[in-house]
């Protein structure tokens, strides 16, 4: 069976136009990258007057911010126990919050943008794939609450069915503060506001090399692009999965991993409700998870790591089809339902599972999200933002250790992923 390969988000949505003419000759601040990354780090530099030039390779959106579940979610991909035995309880507590002030800042910026993008406090909903799991969110729920003053649901078995309509999980939690929206609206959105603010925005405008310069005695750096030259002030790089060889230090920490969805046609309203009665944005305890929601519209909209390659025309259909059974086996209801829309996006996860923000050689960036990158990247574009125009801005993310492949035995191409894939399985089977 052929799916359509096409993003549901995508349908009645229009991305704003990028700047016009040829790139400038400088700029105080060159952007890499047109996703939620670089045009909140745009919105916010323009708004204090700095001359911003974003360069993005293909179309304002067209990456990762475009192509995910809709999902702004609270916490990290690590638990808070993983976190403290690692980082300390101190810096734990200043990465949750940031988890938490991330959603605040993508309410704001909707709100004081007026971006039409469904955003929704609807919370999420995490299902336990296997009683071992479900024991362990009673200590998670009792650390939450008393050492990060946040305050989670733990639902058993029976009280499942209140929030989803499928009987194969052994319980769940509940996160009232997350949220949902359409990412390719809020992206839309973004983009606007960024260039509402004065940043300029250059679409189809490759970042081939970054070189350390200096002009008129001034240090700086050197762009060289597939429209022409720039020199900037300073650098920031906000490519996540999508980062090339222009920054291959970078490039050699981050590890792109496909993620697929399907969405089916639309649903009937009782049918709908019965799925998902409370509207959650949920996933699985899984390594090798799967997420799912209802869109607004309600249809499924059911993703997971169905391949780890990156997104392409093979990659797209092969996941499609096993995403629909992944589908049916929680949803049995769902058998029959069409499937309209299949796609894939590029998520980055680094080595240590983390998103890192900060300065390497001299550039700036900010990756990492691991697959909670609306409300995070939204997030540290702006810090790292507050950052270089002077500002302090807090990042829980500066000072971690941001390390690569053991052995240096990683140039950038993920040549190891159906091994990662194959042993996520294992430990899923096994855990």
């Amino acid at each position: 069976m052929a799916f359509n390969d096409a993003n549901y988000w995508l349908d009645a949505v229009t991305m704003p136009a990028g700047t016009t003419g040829n790139l400038p000759e400088r700029a105080d601040v060159a952007i890499v990258g047109a996703g939620f990354t670089g045009l909140s780090a745009a919105r916010t530099l323009a708004a204090r007057g700095a001359k911003v030039a974003v360069l993005e390779a293909h179309t304002i959106g067209w990456g990762a911010s475009s192509r995910n579940g809709g999902m702004v979610l609270t916490g990290l991909k690590l638990s808070v126990e993983t976190l403290a035995a690692r980082y300390g309880m101190q810096a734990t507590k200043r990465m949750y919050a940031a988890s938490l002030a991330s959603i605040d800042l993508v309410e704001q910026i909707v709100r004081e943008e007026s971006i039409d993008c469904a955003f929704s406090r609807c919370g999420h909903l995490e299902v336990a794939c296997k009683q071992s799991h479900f024991d362990t969110y009673a200590r998670s729920v009792e650390v939450i609450a008393r050492d990060f003053d946040h305050q989670l649901q733990i639902l058993s078995k029976n009280q499942l069915r209140g929030e989803i309509g499928s009987d194969i999980y052994y319980g769940g939690i509940v996160d009232t503060v997350s949220a949902g929206l359409n990412p390719a609206r809020y992206v839309a959105g973004l983009g606007r506001a960024a260039l509402n603010a004065g940043a300029r925005i250059y679409e189809n405008t490759r970042v081939e090399s970054i070189e350390r310069t200096s002009e008129n005695g001034g240090p700086g750096f050197l762009l060289v692009t597939s429209r022409g030259r720039l020199f900037a002030n300073e650098v920031f790089v906000g490519t996540s999965g999508y980062t090339s060889s222009a920054t291959p230090a970078l490039r050699k920490k981050i590890i792109p991993i496909g993620s697929f969805i399907i969405a089916t046609e639309r649903l009937p309203e009782t049918l709908a409700g019965e799925l998902s009665p409370r509207n959650r944005m949920i996933y699985d305890s899984k390594h090798y998870l799967h997420y799912y929601r209802l869109t607004p519209d309600n249809r499924m909209l059911f993703g997971g790591r169905a391949a780890f390659f990156p997104e392409t025309t093979n990659t797209i259909q092969r996941s499609a089809r096993i995403l629909r059974r992944g589908m049916v086996e929680v949803y049995p209801q769902l058998r029959d339902a069409k499937i309209e829309y299949a796609w894939g996006g590029t998520l980055d996860f680094c080595f240590d599972t983390m998103p890192h923000a900060g300065q390497m050689d001299g550039v700036y960036y900010a990756v990492g999200y691991a697959g909670h990158g609306i409300a995070m990247a939204t997030y540290l574009g702006a810090k790292i933002a507050e950052q270089i125009s002077g500002g302090v801005g807090d990042n829980p993310y500066a000072n971690i250790p941001f390390r690569g492949a053991p052995l240096g035995l990683y140039s950038g191409r993920p040549w190891f992923l159906p091994f990662a894939g194959a042993y996520y399985k294992v430990l899923d089977w096994i855990s």
